[in-house]
């Protein structure tokens, strides 16, 4: 039998998988290595409904783009319930779950070398030291989208680990609504209206 939905129809409805990188646990929530649960956590809300457990080992929320109810297109907001360096393994068993391709992919993460705040989206790429990105690349190979969210570098001599490791200062928590906010608009916006509009709005 013949469908009538045609091809361009159904890459229309594939959905988008947000993977929103970070370790799970109350003890780093409000690290700066969390800011993609932060980001998936607001994403969520907005599409409305509660995370459910996958057997992918991650928590995900099914729904669409835009206020509940209405009809944009489809999102899977995912959080990883393995720890940083291994959230290829959730995310590479979510993409064989919705048979997505990897161009519908998008990690929200943390980003040394840019600014507090300041959003990079871009498509590709290395992992620049990431230990989240380096595990996904290995399991998806570099074609998927980025979110990079600036945390900017460590203070004085602090190592990287210990200065992801810590919750956002007091300075910064200020802000950060205000910032997580404006990278769920982006991620938003990398779905509805493509990447290069995208980075036109965000990439300040």
């Amino acid at each position: 039998m013949s469908s009538d939905v045609s091809p361009k129809d159904r890459t229309a409805e594939t959905p988008w998988l947000v993977a929103g990188l970070g370790n799970p646990g109350p003890k780093y929530a409000r690290n700066r290595h969390n800011v993609g649960f932060v980001v998936a956590d607001l994403l969520a809300e907005r599409i409305g409904g509660s995370f459910r457990t996958h057997r992918a080992r991650a928590q995900v929320l099914e729904g669409r783009v835009g206020p509940p109810g209405t009809s944009g297109p489809r999102i899977i907001v995912a959080k990883p319930m393995s720890y940083m360096n291994l959230v290829g393994g959730p995310i590479g068993a979510l993409r064989d779950f919705y048979r997505l391709p990897v161009e519908r992919i998008v990690a929200v993460h943390d980003e040394l070398d840019i600014d507090y705040g300041v959003l990079r989206l871009k498509k590709g790429g290395g992992d620049n030291g990431h230990n989240g990105l380096r595990s996904l690349t290995a399991t998806l190979g570099r074609d998927y989208h980025r979110l990079r969210f600036g945390v900017g570098r460590p203070p004085g001599r602090m190592g990287v680990a210990d200065y992801v490791l810590k919750d956002f200062s007091t300075t910064e928590r200020k802000e950060l609504d205000y910032f997580t906010d404006r990278a769920a608009d982006a991620v938003e916006a990398l779905i509805r209206e493509g990447l290069e509009r995208a980075q036109s709005a965000y990439n300040s």
